[in-house]
């Protein structure tokens, strides 16, 4: 299992291949139903599109934000980590 430096040294990587920066940047997480405020609340400059699921257990939030870089973009996703029960597509 990799750890969070691991992890973030080869995300880096793939982003870096993949973007020029500045870039926008399309983030989605599901979450729990019930968490959405803790995501809106890390994201308020953002508009955000939520759906909830077919039984409402879960939301799925998509935004797109102007990243600077790929270190911004993984700061997101270790700021988002610390949702309980967030998952990060």
């Amino acid at each position: 299992m990799m750890d969070q430096q691991q992890w973030a040294d080869s995300f880096r990587e793939k982003l870096n291949q993949h973007y020029r920066w500045p870039s926008p940047y399309m983030f989605k997480f599901i979450v729990p139903s019930g968490n959405e405020t803790a995501v809106r609340n890390l994201f308020s400059i953002a508009p955000l599109s939520e759906k909830a699921s077919a039984n409402g257990k879960y939301t799925s939030i998509t935004f797109q934000l102007t990243m600077h870089s790929a270190d911004a973009v993984i700061e997101i996703y270790i700021t988002a980590s610390k949702i309980e029960g967030l998952i990060a597509l």
